[in-house]
């Protein structure tokens, strides 16, 4: 189902195509009267998008997979948090997940750059030949970039209407009791350290984004973020991350 398909539909419905497949303890938060006007902002925005740019460029992901982060994790069972930019840009590589791409995909440098340091960092990491990471939310690792949606080729032009919903998201998981760690990884997710609740519970990481271009800056690789996310997680009586995709 493309965004072409439903962007006539009125605003409510649209949520509620957005919505349908979220774990079903998510709607108390998404159903009020502020989320709804947040939502509206980025619909109007797509609406206007799919009219000016439909012949040429798509909107990714298409409307099912916009939440595919939380469709099987509930709040509180999220141990960790990995804060992407916006989802990846070009055909048939974004799906709802930070990072991930669907395993018939060449892996994206950024991705390349995580494995990476997954082998310095993880005893028994073997590079997986796909880049499908949705067996970390098994885990209870949710996958979360900052923007939902992106126009094709056109990084970026969406962040700003899905920031405020991203940051209350982050803001509502932060308030759960369980112990988390945030893995923030580029500007445009250390801002969300603004938006987690300073309590003994979150845990947050930081480092450069492990594009190309930022991670070869230095402050990437050498981060150990997935063994210093499993200590924190042990030494809080947390079950550790399994990392391994193979």
């Amino acid at each position: 189902m493309k965004w072409k398909e439903i962007i006539n539909l009125e605003n409510d419905e649209i949520i509620n195509k957005l919505l349908e497949n979220v774990n079903p303890s998510w709607l108390d938060f998404f159903n009020n009267n502020q989320m709804k006007e947040l939502f509206n902002s980025v619909i109007n925005e797509i609406r206007c998008e799919v009219e000016l740019f439909d012949e040429h460029l798509e909107i990714f992901p298409y409307p099912n997979l916009v939440f595919n982060a939380i469709k099987d994790l509930s709040p509180k069972d999220i141990k960790v948090i990995i804060l992407g930019q916006d989802p990846y840009h070009q055909p048939n590589q974004a799906m709802g997940l930070s990072f991930s791409v669907p395993e018939n995909i060449k892996i994206p440098p950024s991705l390349v750059n995580i494995y990476k340091e997954l082998s310095t960092d993880i005893d028994g990491w073997d590079s997986p030949k796909h880049g499908d990471l949705t067996k970390w939310m098994d885990e209870k690792v949710l996958l979360l970039n900052s923007s939902l949606t992106v126009l094709q080729s056109k990084p970026m032009r969406h962040m700003k209407h899905w920031k405020p919903i991203t940051d209350k998201i982050i803001e509502f998981i932060s308030e759960m009791p369980q112990t988390k760690v945030f893995m923030l990884w580029g500007n445009s997710s250390k801002v969300k350290k603004n938006y987690i609740k300073n309590n003994n519970k979150n845990h947050i990481l930081e480092a450069n984004h492990p594009s190309p271009l930022s991670a070869n800056r230095g402050g990437w690789f050498g981060c150990k973020h997935f063994s210093r996310c499993n200590e924190i997680l042990t030494e809080n009586k947390v079950k550790p991350i399994n990392w391994i995709l193979n």
